[in-house]
């Protein structure tokens, strides 16, 4: 029987208190509390459209600036991913999914390759979705590929609301993940020519 791909990170500072747990090969149960409303609804997107298993809890002084929080989540997330993940050996590896909720478009692609980098093109019209920040989302997705040593590409394709623009590029971010952490039977080995996916 395969070891279980399980990460659990706690990260503790002045200003936060996160605690991540992710179970690759769970079946998409999610238990997320951030004081964020917004920012739990999109997060609850990655396991359910990913079959991850992920528990977050996060606390920190949203009423001053929520920034901290939304940036220690994504590298508590990361991290999470990174350990989850091991050696990467039999993984896919990369992954991509073009989601539509209603008029908005996103395509998301990764390739977790050990070396974390994120371009993301999600242009947003408001400065806020409910409490969450919009600038603060490219951050979060940042902080979340450069800790989880993964490749990440965002793009809008079309769109005009807000809230399903972010909503879209996280559930195909979640499908993305979901293709390129499955184990494939076939491949043995770390697919890498170099043999290694640590950077």
């Amino acid at each position: 029987m395969p070891p279980e791909r399980r990460g659990s990170v706690r990260r503790e500072t002045k200003e936060t208190q996160v605690a991540v747990e992710m179970n690759l090969d769970g079946s998409g149960q999610a238990d997320i509390a951030t004081g964020i409303g917004m920012l739990d609804h999109l997060l609850e997107q990655l396991p359910r459209h990913s079959l991850f298993d992920i528990t977050i809890r996060a606390s920190g002084d949203v009423e001053r600036d929520p920034h901290h929080l939304i940036e220690d989540v994504g590298i508590g997330l990361g991290r999470a991913l990174a350990e989850a993940l091991g050696e990467r050996r039999g993984i896919v590896r990369m992954g991509h999914a073009v989601v539509p909720l209603d008029e908005a478009l996103t395509l998301v692609a990764v390739d977790l390759s050990g070396r974390g980098h994120a371009t993301v093109e999600l242009p947003f019209a408001t400065e806020r979705i409910g409490q969450l920040p919009t600038e603060m989302i490219a951050h979060h997705l940042l902080a979340f590929a450069v800790e989880g040593r993964f490749n990440l590409h965002v793009r809008l394709l079309t769109g005009t609301n807000d809230h399903h623009k972010a909503e879209a590029a996280f559930k195909a971010l979640a499908r993305a993940l979901g293709d390129a952490t499955r184990i494939d039977p076939r491949i043995g080995d770390v697919p890498s020519t170099k043999g290694t996916l640590r950077g």
